[in-house]
């Protein structure tokens, strides 16, 4: 599915011309190089009625997916962009911004220091983003990919929970892993990362009582129905983040009835050695199969 995105960058200097954008359009690359259509862009000065215009002009005039803007998250007295999204926003999605300042506290202490929220407003995503290029890229590729699922939710014509059994004939795009090596390469971590591994996890034609358990008579698998809790998810990648030489998580799970031989899920990361990145790889699965999803298997006959 292809998402509308509007990108709004808030800044002083910026509306004056005084300062050359560089956020905006590197969010901007960021999501058409996934197939987002960029629908609007704007640079306002850092004052809460302009931000609160432009975000309610995007979400309830132009009806645009997911919203960005960038700057005006820090603690300087001009800094009024997550008290205006907070006026906005109608549900609180708090979960990615504790994502994206999990992921600046790996780079730099001072990512605590972000004061960025999300919301919803209707049928549109609202995500503070910081004000530097870098720790802007930074932030929106570490919750990118749930925020599509998110969105996906989010513009769907039913309420998809994802911590209970969903059945839905919908087929969720198969990620390239090439496509996500050559993304992990160019991403900022990757000077640090001297191997990557993947998983891929598939439907198999042996109920689990026959393969953990060795019940022989078992009845072969003709699928399973197949969903997950996207907090438990993004809390196991966090933490595995915080796991020795780890620089790069990257995952993606399928969900409703699935056949066997169907992809359940795919998993890279990417980290200094070896042993830290088996390690890693193994604990990361481990945790999303054991703690974060639920498997209902189909049977023949």
């Amino acid at each position: 599915m292809s998402y509308t995105a509007a990108v709004i960058t808030i800044s002083d200097k910026g509306a004056l011309g005084e300062r050359f954008d560089t956020s905006g359009p590197a969010i901007c690359g960021i999501l058409e190089s996934r197939g987002w259509t960029i629908s609007y862009t704007n640079i306002i000065p850092d004052e809460k009625a302009p931000i609160i215009a432009e975000l309610v002009k995007c979400a309830d005039e132009m009806n645009i997916n997911l919203v960005l803007t960038t700057g005006g998250t820090g603690f300087s007295p001009r800094d009024v962009t997550p008290e205006a999204t907070l006026e906005v926003i109608e549900r609180r999605a708090a979960g990615i911004p504790e994502a994206m300042r999990a992921e600046s506290l790996r780079i730099t202490s001072r990512g605590c220091l972000s004061r960025s929220e999300a919301g919803i407003r209707g049928r549109t995503l609202i995500i503070n983003l910081p004000g530097s290029e870098k720790a802007a890229k930074e932030n929106l590729m570490a919750v990118i990919e749930p925020i599509e699922h998110g969105l996906e939710m989010l513009l769907g014509s039913g309420s998809a929970n994802c911590g209970h059994s969903h059945h839905h004939d919908h087929k969720k795009k198969i990620p390239s892993m090439d496509e996500w090596l050559r993304e992990a390469k160019a991403d900022p971590s990757a000077n640090k990362v001297g191997m990557y591994l993947t998983h891929n996890g598939v439907v198999r034609g042996t109920a689990r009582a026959q393969v953990h358990d060795g019940c022989e008579n078992a009845a072969p698998v003709s699928g399973m129905v197949f969903s997950y809790d996207m907090e438990k998810v993004d809390a196991a990648v966090a933490d595995t983040y915080k796991l020795d030489g780890i620089h790069y998580v990257r995952v993606w799970l399928n969900e409703g009835e699935l056949k066997v031989g169907d992809d359940i899920m795919f998993v890279l990361i990417g980290g200094d050695i070896r042993p830290n990145v088996v390690n890693a790889l193994q604990y990361l699965v481990d945790r999303i199969k054991s703690k974060s999803v639920i498997e209902s298997e189909l049977y023949t006959g």
